[in-house]
């Protein structure tokens, strides 16, 4: 489902609609095109409407200069207020949070790129809250439109589960909750750039982390015509006060929130939280960060009808809880309450980012370490030795390549096929029991379960003669004989 918003015309900064060449008398000489001024005609809009909500913008239509050669564009002080512009920009579409960052970005962009901004907010699970009042916020920050998508069905069963089919682990530990989120909001981004007629992208990721090479790369992949532009490695602004005060120069309300003192990012995978105390690693995480997962120590002492739970698995996908078939988005959701009463799934862990530097993260992720679990445990039926073997080995690979933003890369979308292929016949369902942050195999079953318990018993079968141990031993330890052989004779 989407949602879209129109808020007010982003017609103001459309500065050159009928462009002409000027004489040194201002007079108006050749007609100039469009795209020799650096301006996309702009496509389909959503919305077109007056420019009563954005600050009016006057222009002296015979003093507007092209530069042709270059990327920097002059226009007049009535314009933006007599700065020279970084590049001539149509429309950018921001990926907007309605936090400070992002609201001092919109005013930000239209200042420096003589742009109109389209805001873009994805549902992506982060909760009701983190979207109430984005409209009003994105008006008064001077955007001309607010688009709105529902991803959070989008967002599981075709970036969550393809992972969790694949087992992609990031360094030991880390289930790849914002690894797996940020290419499905740059794809919506492009979808949305298209839309509109927009011929740029905007986020808000500062220069440290992997968030920025994530979207970018999505941007690449998908649109490589497409600008791209990162404030956080071009603007002065260098944190919070200076964000403050570059808002109260433009007017723009400051988001009146309490400043939280962790770096965090939620969707419906997990909840992470970086930053203050988590900047040493010897700090032992303070309880009241946790957010979605009740402590472990706390959670109930006595049975409950939820301390056991029953996942249903089709082709190495989750399907069903306690055998109601869900959707993939409502299922994660069902297992997200269930493991949170239960203090599942926190993880706390150093890692190595992908621009060099290790980091400290707290991550919560009650729903997918339960599915984590019962995807492995049905495949020890399922796979066979060798298969298990080269799925662990290009799990690896498939995790560095997700966590690295690489997700439409050719090499990630094979092994994703490789695993639907070899998962077929993971089929089946899995018990688990849920106590005090711990998760223990109640049972597992599948139709195509390659354990025999007429081959597996301790008494006698027809398929397994245990005296034909003896010859396999002597073959499979051969090459140790001629070694210990070898030694011996050299030694001796």
């Amino acid at each position: 489902m989407t949602q879209c918003r129109a808020i007010s015309s982003c017609t103001s900064l459309n500065l050159f609609p009928h462009a002409s060449r000027t004489d040194l008398s201002g007079k108006a000489a050749t007609s100039l095109p469009l795209h020799e001024l650096g301006v996309k005609a702009g496509g389909h809009s959503i919305a077109h409407c007056s420019s009563k909500n954005l600050a009016p913008i006057r222009i002296n239509k015979f003093a507007i200069r092209a530069v042709v050669a270059s990327d920097k564009e002059s226009i007049p002080a009535g314009a933006t207020e007599g700065k020279v512009l970084r590049k001539k920009l149509d429309k950018v579409v921001l990926a907007y949070s309605g936090g400070l960052d992002t609201s001092v970005i919109v005013p930000w962009l239209r200042e420096n790129y003589g742009c109109e901004v389209v805001c873009f907010t994805a549902d992506v699970g982060q909760g009701i809250k983190e979207l109430e009042g984005l409209e009003e916020k994105a008006k008064a920050s001077g955007a001309c439109q607010l688009v709105v998508k529902d991803l959070k069905e989008e967002f599981v069963k075709d970036y969550i589960f393809p992972c969790l089919r694949a087992g992609a682990i990031y360094e030991r530990k880390y289930l790849l909750g914002t690894s797996m989120a940020r290419p499905v909001i740059a794809k919506a981004m492009v979808d949305v750039a298209r839309e509109v007629g927009a011929d740029a992208v905007s986020h808000g990721c500062t220069g440290k982390g992997n968030d920025q090479v994530r979207f970018e790369l999505t941007f690449f992949a998908l649109n490589p015509e497409l600008s791209v532009v990162a404030p956080w490695r071009e603007w002065e602004i260098r944190g919070r006060e200076d964000a403050i005060e570059y808002a109260k120069k433009h007017s723009i309300p400051v988001p009146v929130t309490k400043k939280s003192i962790y770096s965090r990012d939620r969707n419906l995978w997990h909840l992470s939280h970086e930053g203050d105390i988590l900047e040493d690693p010897a700090n032992e995480p303070k309880e009241d960060m946790y957010m979605i997962s009740v402590n472990p120590e706390d959670a109930p002492d006595q049975p409950d009808p939820f301390r056991k739970v029953k996942i249903g698995i089709d082709a190495g996908l989750p399907v069903s809880v306690d055998g109601v078939k869900l959707s993939p988005a409502s299922l994660l959701s069902k297992l997200n309450e269930i493991g949170k009463r239960h203090g599942i799934g926190r993880i706390d862990m150093v890692e190595n980012r992908l621009v060099g530097m290790k980091s400290r993260g707290v991550y919560e992720t009650p729903g997918g370490t339960i599915l984590f679990t019962a995807v492995r445990e049905l495949e020890s039926l399922t796979l066979d030795r060798e298969t298990m073997q080269v799925k662990d080995s290009l799990a690896l690979k498939y995790a560095e390549l997700v966590y690295a933003g690489r997700w439409f890369d050719p090499l990630r979308e094979s092994m994703d096929a490789f695993m639907e292929e070899i998962t077929k016949s993971t089929t089946g369902s899995v018990t688990l029991k849920l106590y005090k942050g711990s998760i223990s195999v109640a049972g597992r079953e599948s139709p195509y379960s390659l354990y025999r318990q007429d081959i597996s018993s301790f008494e006698s079968g027809q398929i397994y003669d245990q005296a034909d141990a003896a010859g396999f031993i002597r073959l499979y330890g051969l090459p140790m004989r001629v070694r210990a052989m070898l030694d011996k004779g050299r030694y001796d």
